[in-house]
Parts: C-alpha cells; sequence; structure tokens
C-alpha cells in the first residue's frame, strides 16, 4: 500500500469510503453486515487506514454498521471520517445533537477526521451564518477538545462558491474533498478547484475517482486506445493513475461495493505509475468525447425527499441512456416494468430533490423532459 505524509500521519493513498457497501435484497438501507467485515479485514490486512462514512449514508446505517465493524479493531489503527450533514437545511440548527449523535452512533470517543458536508450555493450562506447556526465555532470547540482532530469539508459546489467557504474559514480547514476524475477535470472544472485548494496549501482528498462506477468501463474502441499504451492496465486502473499524476492529491476514496472491487483497487495502490503527458492526453481526450448527459453520480440524496417515492437516479441514468441511444431498447424495457406512479410522467415538479442535490441537477426539469421524449 502507498502511503501518503498528511502532517504528522501516514495515510493509506486508497480510503475505503462507505456510501455504497455491499446491501441485501436490494435495499439501499440494509448493509450486508457480515460482506462489509469481511471487506474491512482484508482492507486492514492490506494496509488501508482510513474509513470515511457520512450521517445519511445508506439511510443513516452507514455510521451505525461501520462502528460495529471498526470496534473490531484497536482504535489507534484506523482513521474514522464522518461529516455534519449540511446537505439538508433542516440540519443547520442541529450540530450538537447531530454530533453527539454520531460519536454514539460510531462508538468512538473522537474523529481522526471531520468535514462540512457538501459545501454548495444552497447551503453555504447558512454554513457562513455562524451567528444564527454556530457551525463552525461549535466544531471548533470540538477541536479544541480533541473530539475532532482534523477539520475540513468536501465540496459539489462552483469555484466561486468555494472561494466564498475558503474566505471564510479557510486558515482553518485542513483539507478539502472534491469530485475528481478523468471526465470531470474539464466537464466540472476540477482543474480549476485543484488550483484553488493549491492557493490555499489544502490537500486534495478525492470522491467519486470512477464517477459511481460510470468510469470503470467505456467503450471497445477507447479501451483499446488504453491498452495500446497500457496492455497490463485495465480500465479502472487508468481512473487511479490519473489521480497519481495530479500534485496535493493526499487521500483518494473509493466507494467499493464488493470485495473484488476492493481487491483490484487495493492491488492498483501497491505501486505509483502516474500517467505520462501522453497518456494524460489521451485520456483527457476519451473524456472530451464522453461529455454529455446528466451528472448523476448515483449519491442517492434526492430519493428521501421525493413525496412520489421516485428512484431519481435510475431515471436520470435512464434518461442519459435514452438520449445517447436516441431512445434504445434498455430504457424502454426498465420503464416497463415500473408502475405508471414510478415513471418520469410522476414528477409532481416540487423540488425537494433539487434542494439536497450535490450536482445541482434541475432535477424537476429532465423529468419534464423525459415524459416529453417518452
Amino acid at each position: 500500500m502507498i502511503y501518503k505524509d498528511f502532517q504528522e500521519l501516514k495515510l493509506s493513498a486508497l480510503g475505503m469510503g462507505t456510501m455504497r457497501l455491499p446491501v441485501l435484497d436490494g435495499d439501499i438501507t440494509k448493509i450486508d453486515e457480515e460482506a462489509t467485515a469481511k471487506m474491512v479485514a482484508y482492507a486492514m490486512e492490506k494496509g488501508i487506514n482510513y474509513y470515511d462514512t457520512a450521517w445519511g449514508y445508506h439511510g443513516g446505517n452507514s455510521e451505525l454498521v461501520m462502528g460495529r465493524v471498526l470496534g473490531r479493531y484497536p482504535r489507534e489503527s484506523y482513521y474514522l471520517a464522518t461529516k455534519f450533514p449540511g446537505y439538508d437545511l433542516g440540519n443547520m440548527d442541529k450540530v450538537e445533537e447531530i454530533f453527539e449523535k454520531q460519536l454514539e452512533k460510531c462508538g468512538v470517543e473522537y474523529f481522526d477526521f471531520y468535514l462540512f458536508h457538501n459545501v454548495n450555493e444552497m447551503n453555504i450562506d447558512a454554513y457562513l451564518d455562524n451567528e444564527t447556526y454556530g457551525i463552525y465555532t461549535y466544531l471548533m470547540k470540538q477541536k479544541e477538545n480533541g473530539r475532532i482532530r482534523h477539520l475540513g469539508f468536501s465540496a459539489h459546489g462552483t469555484i466561486e462558491t468555494m472561494k466564498r467557504f475558503l474566505e471564510a474559514y479557510g486558515k482553518d480547514m485542513e483539507f478539502c474533498q472534491i469530485q475528481l476524475n478523468w471526465l470531470d477535470w474539464s466537464f466540472q472544472d476540477a482543474k480549476g478547484k485543484v488550483e484553488l485548494l493549491k492557493e490555499y496549501n489544502s490537500p486534495v482528498w478525492v470522491m467519486e475517482p470512477l464517477r459511481g462506477g460510470k468510469l470503470a468501463k467505456i467503450s471497445s474502441p477507447n479501451t483499446a486506445k488504453l491498452k495500446a499504451l497500457r496492455p497490463d492496465e485495465e480500465t479502472p486502473a487508468w481512473a487511479f493513475r490519473f489521480l497519481q499524476s495530479i500534485e496535493g492529491v493526499t487521500m483518494v476514496l473509493s466507494g467499493m461495493s464488493d470485495e473484488q472491487q476492493l481487491k483490484e483497487n487495493i492491488a492498483t495502490y501497491e505501486t505509483e505509475r502516474p500517467l505520462n503527458e501522453e497518456e494524460r492526453t489521451l485520456l483527457l481526450s476519451i473524456g472530451e468525447s464522453l461529455v454529455g448527459g446528466v451528472p448523476c453520480t448515483f449519491c442517492r440524496y434526492c430519493v428521501g425527499e421525493c413525496p412520489q417515492g421516485l428512484n431519481i437516479p435510475e431515471l436520470l441514468y435512464l434518461y442519459n441512456e435514452h438520449v445517447y441511444t436516441n431512445g434504445g431498447f434498455l430504457p424502454m424495457m426498465r420503464l416497463h416494468v415500473l408502475p405508471e406512479s414510478k415513471r418520469p410522467q410522476a414528477c409532481v415538479g416540487c423540488r425537494s430533490c433539487e434542494a439536497v442535490c450535490p450536482q445541482n441537477i434541475k432535477i424537476s426539469e429532465v423529468m419534464d423532459a423525459f415524459a416529453s421524449r417518452l
């Protein structure tokens, strides 16, 4: 395992994200704890020492399960990260209540890493309104008391929004977690965000290195282009090698859903093989050719907000597929088995989902467009 220096710590360059753990019966809220424990055991054996969870992952059950699983190991043998759920404005006045509950759920007395979760255009004003909500003051107090060892933030917002946050709190932010991969380098201007963080001397934490798994498999012609330059590397490894090429990247979080993914990613991180200029240029050119559609990453924050109970990420995926294939059989086949009350036409346009979407997708407009296409 490759390790990166962070202050006085040695962090595994690959961390285990816990937003996409194995589940039972296809129910995202029912984590397969036995399978998760087996994955963590392998990860610990192979040197992963950073584990990332959050209040809302798996319907609130990720912190509980990870607390029980990691509780089998000496506390000093791993670093645990979680986040204040500011993606939901209803939580803004509950920072103390939520933080105390998180410690209880995870069964720990302190968090090694704690983040302001998902700084974006929807919540930036509330995050910066310290007089009303006191989130910054409270978290800084927990850091002073040793209940938070390192404080940072994650961001899905624009560069301007990130600047506002950094101008207010940057002197106390020790790291920043952003969506970074070879597709979003240009598509979501991840390059500009990396450059901004460099100005603040902030180490980069990476989320969505494979964009929810979408970059694990690409077309056969594009795969052949990559194989011509690196015959021994599989497509997912290219995503990680791209990140190894970027100055400032300290932690790469991958939300691995099964043991096979975990083993493959750990094998990649046994070596550091950053891309050369030719390889990097090729990969970015492929990314530019793929750009299009709705940038959903299947975080599922929207699902809990939908009064119609729509599986919004799945519908957005089917919308993209419908557009890419100009109809195609896959979207129609999947939609055919859904009751009418769960199809795009059932969207009532309330926009509750949009209020918590990290990607700022105008979901109601996409549902309307999808319904029109159908």
